[in-house]
């Protein structure tokens, strides 16, 4: 999770509060009358009580702001304000409550993920949910932490991920350390508390000025890390819980980066099967050659970048290597990295570098619409503080190049800006059982790249009362992205608690 490749998620892609009498929810719904939710501590009582106040705000949504506090241990210091947005239930008279969705990052944007419902919420659980979306403190349009310029962000997305030489290390640690002290500059009180803990338990403060006595929520991707985290605060909070594209509590950063670093190696290798399947492959005709022609391109970036169609920024290993990695994502953009393959080759890096922008949502006039490159560590470095340096890593590159020969070592660099971030965190690996909780439901995708299924397969055992469902095949999560047995599954779930039967497979 110390990755910023977990962030690509994203790119892939109101009536009262209180409910009337018409409303009501149905009988054994997560929000019967008859659920007993935990206590509020006194001293949060006024942000549990707040009412929130709707407004339009286009195409059938409306939206908000939630008041936070900056940390939950100094509840009367200063406050935020989350950006949350709902698009009310089809059917009324059938509402459930409100389902709250994450879409992962850390730092991608609930809100614009809640603006897609019509294609990640199936139009069924739809009709009888609110759904809620909100940007995590430090995210999109919650108080976000600008910590790089656009130039500074370039220059560190396009910059060598795999520093073989000390001048080479020395800049990747500049960068490291230009991150961090950027992230502290933009806000120093609140980078200290951009953590998923202090997000969880913004979510419950969120559940109940929604007038929901049970928070049902569908996390993926890091969503399920925000999740579960929240099942471990608030099990008795808990009304009907998916999880898709799980990652592990119990890792450590170490396990995640390596973990990820298999991950889309076994991916890459589904492509190029995919791929040398078929004449005209760019790649040759085995798997084993086309991986090798693969990683030997990435290292002729290295030493020789491809122009781009921009005189300023030409494909480099960073570019190509985020450039490969958004298509292990989704199948769907296996055809397009074809297509950027064969002219890289060629070369011509303006395939690459197009697939590249979408990964860390830039745009064609240069800019970035969200915070996700940065506020990513931010998060990530607080919830798994990492003080190993340059030496850790490098006393890991050979585990890594042993498991993953093409992914190995730009994993096993990734998570070095937390060696050098200027606020130390709290967080540690810890399994979460989430004792006295409803079902709560797992997904894991048998070859996700950021997500590998063991991760699914781990958290799913830990819960007290956790139930997998194994999708068989690629990509980054499961639900609502073209399985119909998936699809059925968590719908039954979510529309009538109906728990997936034990062992599942799609």
């Amino acid at each position: 999770m110390a990755s910023a490749i977990v962030a690509a998620a994203l790119a892939l892609s109101l009536v009262s509060a209180c409910t009337s009498g018409d409303d009501a929810p149905a009988a054994g719904s997560p929000n019967a009358p008859s659920v007993t939710t935990a206590p509020v501590p006194d001293r949060l009582a006024t942000f549990y009580d707040q009412k929130l106040s709707w407004k339009d705000c286009r195409d059938g949504f409306e939206c908000t702001e939630l008041t936070v506090p900056v940390d939950y241990d100094k509840p009367d210091g200063p406050t935020i304000g989350l950006s949350v947005i709902r698009l009310p239930a089809g059917k009324p008279k059938q509402r459930i409550g409100s389902l709250l969705i994450n879409p992962g990052g850390p730092g991608a944007s609930g809100v614009s993920y809640a603006r897609s419902a019509t294609s990640v919420i199936s139009n069924a659980t739809r009709r009888s949910y609110d759904v809620v979306g909100f940007d995590p403190r430090g995210v999109a349009a919650s108080d976000p932490l600008d910590c790089l310029s656009d130039k500074q962000t370039d220059t560190m997305l396009g910059a060598d991920p795999t520093p073989d030489t000390a001048a080479e290390v020395a800049t990747t640690v500049q960068l490291a350390k230009l991150l961090g002290n950027g992230c502290e500059q933009a806000d120093p009180a609140l980078v200290g508390h951009v953590d998923t803990v202090s997000a969880a338990r913004d979510m419950d403060v969120l559940r109940a000025a929604l007038g929901d006595k049970r928070l049902s929520y569908l996390g993926k991707s890091y969503g399920t890390f925000l999740g579960a985290s929240y099942a471990d605060l608030f099990p008795q909070n808990i009304g009907r819980m998916v999880l898709d594209g799980a990652i592990d509590p119990s890792l450590t950063s170490e396990q995640i980066d390596l973990g990820q670093a298999k991950g889309f190696e076994q991916a890459t290798r589904s492509f190029v099967a995919d791929c040398v399947s078929s004449s005209g492959c760019p790649l040759g005709s085995t798997v084993d050659g086309g991986m090798r022609r693969l990683q030997g391109l990435l290292a002729s970036l290295d030493e020789h970048p491809l122009p781009s169609g921009e005189a300023d920024r030409p494909l480099t290993e960073g570019w190509g290597s985020l450039g490969i990695a958004l298509a292990m994502y989704d199948p769907g953009f296996w055809p397009t990295l074809r297509q950027a393959l064969d002219k890289a080759f060629g070369g011509d890096g303006s395939g690459l570098m197009r697939l590249a922008d979408v990964y860390a949502d830039r745009s064609a006039r240069g800019t970035y619409d969200t915070n996700q490159n940065s506020v990513i560590y931010a998060v990530n470095c607080l919830d798994r503080p990492d003080d190993g340096g340059v030496a850790e890593v490098k006393s890991e590159l050979s585990t890594f190049e042993n498991a993953a020969p093409t992914w190995g070592r730009f994993l096993a660099w990734s998570a070095l800006p937390c060696s050098f971030w200027p606020v130390k965190g709290s967080g540690k690996p810890h399994k979460i059982t989430a004792a006295g909780s409803p079902p709560i439901v797992v997904v894991g995708t048998t070859r996700d790249p950021a997500t590998p299924y063991p991760w699914a397969q781990g958290l799913a055992a830990q819960l007290a009362d956790g139930h997998l469902i194994t999708h068989k095949g690629d990509g980054h999560t499961a639900y609502m992205r073209g399985s119909r047995c998936v699809d059925k599954a968590v719908d039954g779930y979510l529309l009538r608690g109906t728990v997936p039967k034990d062992g599942l497979t799609c």
